[in-house]
């Protein structure tokens, strides 16, 4: 019989908190009745955001081809969509049920180049680019391509998306945080990075990547040009590869900001020597297309016989699903002014984001006006980091803890509190522990996916809640 001492270690000692126990809860109160606002994870059309229609449209004619060749086909579907899904099964005559090349079919991932090249105006090639199951799965392939040994290092975001600290535990490799200042916006911090990468070091760890998540998971910043071109350099320096995980691009709320990709900012610097990965994925922006698991890894400053080896990485899987990699086409290849599809586009499109932007200022407005509650407004993404604060224990004296015993301590906390508010409120939201926090700081992360009524009534929630939590604590601790 297989126990659980009979697995990996590695996969025993791997979590990945924004599908962890209290989301597991929520699915049993929900199958019990109760009403549950789910804002534990970037899934948008699991909260109710439409598909776009264009997408949807040329994914039932390239599953169903026959469809194309109906008289009436005409009265369903935008006469630029039907051209377009015949160009595409002229080009891939193999159809969607049959394996691709390794990388990707050849006209889609030229379809990517040029949607790089068109976004940051610069040269982009498709010989390049991976298409992938997802940014997770380019993700995951990075790290596996630069874990030589169970001392190789990856620096990653303290807070961050469970899905690097999970990976690099499943793969055997080491974890270098570095915390993002909260106080400055999220923003990279130069001398903690120094000071990261050179505790690292004298532990014995031999750092090889820097991973960056531009607009922020969970923080919804966007990173300043100065401060991407700080990185590159810091990167430089320190004979590192960069993962740069920009699959929030287009959901930027805030118009003080504006998204840089690291390929556009290395491209101006002339940084030939620092390896880049870019991931990019269906899953976000507006297109919310998770279950299609599609994306992209572009790659810079690669020899080609390290591209050779990236490319037989993944043909280990044989090829991305090729639904998936149809959707990828569709994001980067969308309707233009003139094409009969274009104005349906443009409004979903334009609806998906403007209501996005307006919960996210829901959030950042309302929040700050719970005592004790604070939350640097979202720029982007499609998250909010909330630092929540509690009564002190007075039996507890967290200075006088182990840096391992007060981080057990405050996930004890935050991981109660959001199970509280899950069984009070139905509001499903990942302890900030799952994320990694600064010592002596408990969090919270949520999405804003869900309607607008449901994120006012969170907000209305959450209020009554903490104050009402925090009143009993003190009660407790006389």
């Amino acid at each position: 019989m297989i126990k659980t001492d009979s697995l990996n270690k590695n996969l025993l000692d791997a979590e990945y908190a924004v599908r962890g126990p209290i989301v597991i809860r929520a699915q049993r109160l929900e199958e019990q009745g109760k009403k549950i606002i789910y804002c534990n994870i970037g899934n948008p059309q699991a909260l109710k955001q439409k598909p776009l229609t264009y997408i949807r449209q040329m994914l039932c004619l390239l599953e169903y081809p026959e469809l194309m060749n109906r008289p009436d086909t005409l009265k369903l579907f935008p006469k630029d969509i039907v051209d377009q899904a015949k160009t595409f099964m002229q080009r891939n005559p193999s159809g969607t049920g049959a394996y691709t090349q390794s990388a990707g079919i050849p006209f889609v991932r030229q379809a990517v180049a040029d949607f790089i090249n068109k976004r940051d105006g610069i040269p982009a090639n498709r010989d390049s680019i991976i298409l992938t199951d997802g940014a997770s799965k380019g993700v995951q392939s990075a790290i596996l391509a630069l874990l030589k040994g169970p001392d190789d290092g990856y620096m990653i975001p303290i807070p961050q998306y469970p899905l690097y600290s999970a990976t690099i535990k499943l793969y055997g490799g080491k974890q270098i945080g570095y915390y993002i200042d909260e106080t400055g916006r999220w923003q990279l911090n130069e001398s903690i990075l120094v000071k990261s990468i050179s505790q690292a070091r004298s532990d014995g760890v031999r750092p090889v990547a820097i991973a960056v998540i531009n607009p922020g998971n969970p923080t919804g910043a966007v990173l300043s040009y100065d401060n991407i071109r700080m990185i590159i350099e810091f990167a430089g320096k320190n004979g590192l590869s960069i993962f740069a995980d920009e699959v929030y691009q287009e959901n930027v709320y805030d118009p003080g900001v504006k998204f840089y990709s690291f390929a556009k900012v290395m491209d101006d610097m002339k940084e030939t020597a620092v390896p880049l990965f870019s991931f990019h994925s269906v899953s976000k922006g507006f297109l919310g297309e998770c279950g299609h698991r599609g994306g992209y890894t572009e790659l810079r400053n690669m020899p080609q016989d390290v591209m050779a080896q990236l490319i037989k990485l993944q043909s280990i899987s044989l090829c991305a699903n090729v639904a998936g990699q149809v959707t990828t086409y569709l994001m980067v290849s969308p309707p233009q002014p003139g094409d009969e599809s274009y104005e349906l586009y443009r409004r979903e499109r334009d609806g998906i984001l403007g209501e996005l932007k307006d919960k996210a200022a829901i959030l950042g407005s309302e929040i700050n006006k719970i005592p004790g509650m604070y939350l640097e407004n979202p720029q982007g993404a499609m998250y909010a980091f909330v630092r929540f604060e509690l009564p002190d224990d007075p039996g507890k004296d967290a200075d006088k803890m182990s840096a391992e015993e007060r981080m057990r301590y405050e996930a004890e906390r935050d991981s109660a509190y959001c199970m509280s508010l899950l069984e009070e409120t139905g509001i499903c939201v990942v302890p900030g522990s799952g994320f990694g926090q600064l010592p002596g700081t408990l969090h919270f992360r949520t999405t804003f996916l869900p309607p607008k009524d449901e994120m006012e009534d969170f907000v209305l929630k959450l209020r009554e809640f903490h104050t009402g939590y925090t009143a009993k604590l003190k009660d407790s601790y006389r």
